[in-house]
């Protein structure tokens, strides 16, 4: 464990980085929230694509977010550039179906906002729509094992958030919520 007293990482830098990477991988909030309300759009019909880009914002502001995105967006430049050890290497490079560990990241980002989000991560990572076509298109020589899934897993885990809130919202309509009782 580093030493507290010599250590000291700039959370501004760290969301920084996440925003730039992303970028670089061609990756707009605007196209997670495409995904977000994919997810949503038949259970709020009135939803809008700024709602979800919102949520999505919020999805990204969240440390163990950026730690995943950023760890796993690594991992894919580092199999670009065939700095991985074998059998890694070929495992990621090509999205190898039994290598799991793509999706157990992307998980870490789905669990930020409870087990809605594992089914919601589940059904965009089997229909891959939108921007997931181009992350699992494999003829264009990236590579984007655990970014495809960690996009997927933002906008689950948005759409998670927007359940919740929704419901929040439902309740205290109602008079059913206290106010000491924050929404999610």
């Amino acid at each position: 464990m580093s030493d507290p007293g010599k250590y000291a990482l700039n959370s501004q830098a760290v969301a920084q980085a996440t925003a730039e990477w992303l970028s670089k991988r061609g990756i707009t909030k605007s196209q997670i929230a495409e995904l977000t309300l994919f997810l949503q759009k038949d259970y709020y019909p009135d939803l809008s694509l700024d709602e979800c880009e919102r949520n999505v914002e919020a999805v990204l502001s969240k440390r163990e977010v950026q730690n995943a995105i950023l760890t796993g967006i690594q991992l894919d430049v580092l199999a670009e550039e065939g700095k991985l050890i074998p059998p890694l290497q070929e495992m990621i490079h090509n999205d190898e179906g039994l290598y799991g560990c793509d999706e157990i990241l992307a998980l870490s980002i789905v669990n930020v906002y409870g087990s809605i989000g594992l089914t919601n991560f589940g059904y965009v990572d089997k229909l891959k729509p939108g921007i997931l076509v181009r992350l699992n298109d494999k003829n264009d020589g990236e590579i984007h094992t655990f970014l495809d899934d960690i996009v997927g897993a933002i906008a689950a885990a948005a759409a998670s958030r927007i359940a919740h809130r929704k419901q929040a919202e439902r309740e205290e309509a109602r008079g059913e919520r206290g106010e000491d009782v924050p929404l999610p």
